[in-house]
């Protein structure tokens, strides 16, 4: 466990309209994580992007210096100015050890997130990771331990009601939205066609709203939500000529830059002066600061939900504690495993070892004594030495499964 560490930017921390600074896109990942690999001798990591975090997991030998964390972020933006490298390293949160692990546990089971008990927080780190395994950047060890995370979030779901009657960052925007009282056949603009505007499209759907656009940077996957919601697709280029109007503009996507430019969005008002819903949950946000300066506009984004969550946390403060045990029995239970791996795999060698020596005596160092046997004799011989070699690949292994266990 001492080789796992964690870099974490989050909400508590860095104002998220800031948080879009160490945001990496998808096209971006492979060569960032790369870079980072080679600049710091870096044998495993993963990236984790969500709402209100940027965090790295990864496994190396460096402590997490301030000297280490500022070399660290100048290779995942190197553009950024030197101000703002500073500032993000003195906000970032760093873990090691057996504080990492925990970490990670913590924000598996929501216990950090935005929304206590909102589960989409355990598929996004899935996916971080499996992105990050299938790019190759992880390997063994960080196979057991998101593992070991991904069993005890579920335990915690299941044995604790902190998801009970289950709140998420989509819900509260949704929440929110029907605060403003909107009529059903509101014209709703959405820009982005990924998890977090699927489940908000849903959110419409189910309370029967009905006239839905879709936008999206790639065509087909617009066209499969707006088949879902009966409405119209249309590839994200074609959004600043759309000129059919809207009520709420719902917009999410992986933009490092603006989308909903002060051009794009008075071309999309087409002359209309009505005041404007804008649910903008992407991370760094959508809408350029223009718009919200030069328009009428109801704006609802992450940072504007913040108090329902307070508010959310209180309400479900017995269930954290409850997780936070479980969470703690399993930091214990996975170190005899930690060590059980180590030690299957340094006896992974065993095999192949005894195999050489076995090769050496027969064709060598007994060859001449074996070529004047007889066939049964050889038989017999070769009966003796598969046994043997059984047992002195297998013993070992017990023998040392068997001292952990009385160990731990």
């Amino acid at each position: 466990m001492k080789h796992l560490k964690i870099l974490a930017f989050t909400h508590q921390q860095i104002d998220l309209k800031e948080l879009g600074n160490v945001v990496l896109c998808n096209n971006a990942l492979p060569v960032c994580l790369d870079a980072l690999r080679l600049k710091f001798d870096i044998p495993e990591i993963f990236y984790i992007g969500t709402c209100n975090r940027v965090e790295f997991v990864f496994s190396a030998s460096q402590d997490l210096s301030p000297l280490f964390i500022k070399e660290f972020i100048r290779t995942v933006k190197p553009n950024l100015s030197e101000k703002v490298i500073e500032d993000f390293t003195d906000k970032a949160q760093s873990y090691e050890k057996d504080a990492a692990f925990q970490h990670l546990l913590r924000i598996s089971c929501s216990l950090e997130s935005l929304v206590v008990g909102e589960k989409e927080i355990l598929a996004q780190v899935r996916k971080g990771y499996e992105t990050c395994r299938k790019g190759g950047f992880t390997g063994d060890f960080l196979r057991l331990v998101m593992n070991h995370v991904v069993k005890t979030a579920k335990e915690v779901y299941t044995q604790t009601n902190i998801s009970r009657r289950p709140i998420s960052v989509v819900s509260l925007a949704y929440r929110k939205l029907c605060s403003l009282n909107m009529c059903s056949n509101s014209r709703i603009l959405i820009v982005g066609a990924g998890e977090t505007n699927s489940h908000l499209a849903k959110y419409f759907q189910k309370h029967k709203y009905s006239n839905f656009t879709v936008f999206n940077r790639t065509y087909s996957k617009a066209a499969e939500l707006a088949k879902e919601l009966n409405g119209k697709a249309y590839p994200l280029s074609d959004l600043r000529n759309y000129k059919e109007g809207f009520d709420v503009l719902i917009t999410c996507t992986s933009s490092i830059e603006p989308i909903i430019t002060n051009e794009v969005y008075a071309s999309l008002l087409n002359g209309d002066t009505d005041k404007k819903v804008i649910v903008d949950l992407a991370i760094p946000n959508d809408t350029e600061a223009a718009v919200l300066e030069n328009y009428p506009v109801h704006y609802i984004e992450v940072n504007t939900l913040q108090d329902i969550a307070n508010k959310n946390i209180q309400e479900r403060y017995q269930e954290f504690v409850h997780a936070e045990s479980i969470i703690e029995r399993s930091i214990n239970e996975f170190k005899p495993i930690l060590k059980q791996r180590r030690i299957e795999l340094a006896m992974s060698e065993v095999p192949v070892k005894i195999k050489e020596i076995r090769q050496v005596a027969v064709n060598s160092i007994f060859a001449e004594e074996i070529e004047h046997m007889d066939d049964a004799s050889k038989q017999v011989l070769e009966k003796v030495i598969n046994y043997m070699e059984k047992k002195y690949i297998s013993v070992p292994m017990v023998m040392a499964k068997e001292i952990l266990v009385n160990h731990s």
